[in-house]
């Protein structure tokens, strides 16, 4: 987060220079970061209004240089006066709200000491009617020429709950281009402390679904592995009887079922409670069955066990390909948390032709979904760390990747992941 050397005045000071503006709409850019996340205080678009004095909101923008801001927020109260506090750092000012009709209400002036993520905190003092109050927008004005502010600027697209989802950030591996593939293998560990809730750690991407491990709840974590069907809607009610995804095989204590919202599709899962800090490893294996589909297949385990169960196989009709588009991502899928950070470690990495010849990845191209290409958000990152690839996100840290740039990891100087493809369990 960004270091603050602060000076507040009573009323915004006057200028000859004319100055930018930027108003920053709260229902995008602002979390309840306490007493904890979630809550209906910050909605996907209109006003963030609260009753609870321990809440606090918080509300980020990116300024890209150090530079001094005149802050105001456009607040009302539908009756009664309130407090509520503004904090940036160890700074705590006053603003009095009274007006039923939004207004402009004066924080003050700030002098920021460096570039990088502002997070604004407001918080109740006292209220003598129903909220604390409704807040629609932070105002913020500079005289500075050029000065660049980010934020998620409005909810086209939908965009007030992606931006709040925070970007999601991938990584393509480079593959043989002149070979039919049919495994895909990775290996992930997820440090301790990167795993908040609302996460996919997605391992073994492929050109018609995904496989990976989330934490989906306090006490629910799952491996997931789906396949997309050919028939392209958003409801899988609506997906014609040839064009349905059908399970195959499954593994034990593995639910099935269907998937929509993201395009639809046949989805399994694993309730499992994999622990940040352990490795876990992911093995795909994609096969045209000779009839006009094919067939996709994934299996998981702890590599310290050196254990190997199956998740499910399906079959995708109209399908006629090998495995192609190897990729990881990793995406936070909970709005209210899209303001903690996440990390992953991604290594080990292999593809393997119909031949059996195994091809260490160990180039991979970064990229990040719209939310970090519009630069609605620009907590987004990648690389490499020896021989594995990283990806971080959210948490409105002050580092930008490059969209494009192409990571290499050191090999791992051995000739396969060293599986025995015949001994894989089959149920």
């Amino acid at each position: 987060m960004i270091s603050l050397a602060l000076v507040f005045a009573a009323s915004l000071a006057s200028s000859d220079a004319q100055a930018a503006d930027w108003a920053v709409p709260m229902a995008g850019n602002t979390f309840r970061t306490a007493p904890g996340p979630g809550g209906n205080d910050v909605q996907r678009s209109g006003t963030v209004a609260w009753s609870d004095p321990a809440a606090v909101l918080s509300i980020y923008f990116h300024v890209d240089r150090p530079v001094e801001l005149r802050l105001q927020i456009k607040a009302a109260v539908r009756n009664g006066r309130s407090t509520i506090s503004a904090r940036i750092g160890q700074n705590k000012f006053n603003v009095v709200v009274e007006e039923v009709e939004p207004k402009a209400h004066i924080i003050g002036n700030v002098k920021l000491a460096t570039a990088g993520y502002v997070r604004v905190d407001f918080q109740g003092v006292e209220r003598t009617g129903d909220l604390f109050a409704e807040i629609s927008e932070l105002h913020i004005s500079s005289d500075t020429d050029g000065l660049k502010v980010d934020f998620v600027r409005n909810n086209k697209g939908g965009m007030f709950y992606w931006g709040r989802r925070g970007p999601s950030v991938h990584l393509g591996y480079n593959v043989p281009g002149d070979r039919n593939l049919r495994y895909s293998y990775s290996e992930v560990t997820v440090p301790k402390g990167q795993d908040p809730i609302g996460t996919f750690y997605m391992a073994n991407g492929f050109g018609q679904g995904y496989f990976g491990i989330q934490v989906n709840g306090p006490k629910e974590r799952r491996v997931l592995f789906s396949v997309w069907s050919p028939f392209k809607t958003n409801n899988p009610r609506d997906i014609p009887e040839e064009q349905r995804i059908v399970a195959l095989a499954r593994g034990p204590k593995v639910h099935i079922g269907e998937f929509g919202n993201e395009g639809s599709g046949g989805q399994s899962y694993l309730v499992y409670p994999w622990k940040p800090g352990n490795t876990y490893r992911f093995l795909t294996k994609v096969e045209p069955d000779g009839e006009g589909n094919t067939v996709y297949t994934s299996w998981f385990g702890d590599k310290a066990k050196d254990e190997w169960r199956l998740i499910a196989s399906f079959r995708r009709p109209k399908t006629n390909t090998h495995l192609r588009g190897h990729h990881s991502f990793l995406e936070s899928f909970s709005p209210t948390r899209g303001y903690i950070g996440r990390r992953a470690f991604y290594g080990n990495i292999w593809v393997c032709d119909v031949d059996g010849q195994w091809h260490e990845c160990t180039k991979a191209k970064f990229s990040v979904d719209a939310t970090g290409g519009g630069r609605h958000r620009l907590d987004f990152t990648g690389g490499s760390d020896g021989k594995r690839f990283f990806l971080r996100n959210c948490g409105f840290f002050d580092e930008t990747g490059r969209p494009g740039e192409t990571f290499t990891r050191e090999a791992t100087g051995t000739d396969g992941p060293g599986i025995d493809l015949e001994s894989l369990p089959t149920n």
